[in-house]
């Protein structure tokens, strides 16, 4: 009697060599795999902070006129917008923007307001601390802390400045200039000029209970 065949034929042994590099190979795609996932988790937390930064700023176009300029051809015509950028937490801006078409001239302005942004300094009561008074050009605005429940005193550009500052009780007159820019600019300077009684008291090196009495 013959007896059966129990070697194994050669095509069907796994080759010792191809396993670990089989076995590597998977691993290295796990890890390019939890790497991309790792990439995109990533990508999107980024896009939602930079939604929630965007959300955080509030845009008002205060003006928009179509200009002129003359150059060796005839005029070429565009449009300036003023735009005022805020967070209603204490920042605002304002900026100017040219260009042919409206939206980009609103877009230029509002990266413009966002580079010349002032930190206002506000009250537990959404007031300022203390009266300021701001001039740019002709224009002249003075503006004045009021009691709670007041509201915003003010009109034209003043008061978009003010509400996005997160100003909620607040007097303001405008003095001299009826044009919206210079009125923006100059309500700017008078926020940038405003001090809190702390600031004030370290200026000067004195108590703060001495400003008070």
């Amino acid at each position: 009697m013959t007896e059966p065949n129990t070697q194994t034929p050669a095509n069907d042994v796994p080759a010792a060599s191809n396993v670990p590099a089989a076995a590597e190979g998977q691993q290295q795609e796990q890890r390019r795999g939890g790497r991309d996932r790792g990439d995109r988790r990533g990508g999107r937390r980024g896009d939602r902070r930079g939604q929630e930064r965007d959300s955080e700023w509030q845009e008002r176009v205060v003006q928009i006129r179509r200009v002129s300029k003359t150059v060796k051809g005839g005029k070429k015509m565009s449009f300036r917008a003023i735009v005022v950028v805020g967070n209603e937490r204490g920042q605002v801006g304002v900026g100017v923007g040219k260009a042919g078409d409206v939206i980009g001239a609103v877009r230029k302005g509002v990266a413009d307001g966002k580079k010349h942004l002032v930190k206002v300094p506000l009250t537990r009561h959404n007031s300022i601390p203390t009266l300021s008074n701001g001039r740019d050009g002709a224009a002249s605005v003075l503006i004045r802390p009021a009691a709670p429940g007041t509201g915003v005193i003010a009109g034209g550009s003043i008061r978009t400045v003010l509400e996005l500052a997160g100003i909620k009780n607040v007097l303001a007159k405008r003095l001299g200039s009826k044009t919206p820019l210079n009125n923006a600019r100059a309500a700017m300077v008078a926020l940038a000029e405003l001090r809190t009684h702390k600031d004030t008291a370290k200026e000067r090196g004195i108590s703060l209970e001495q400003i008070y009495s």
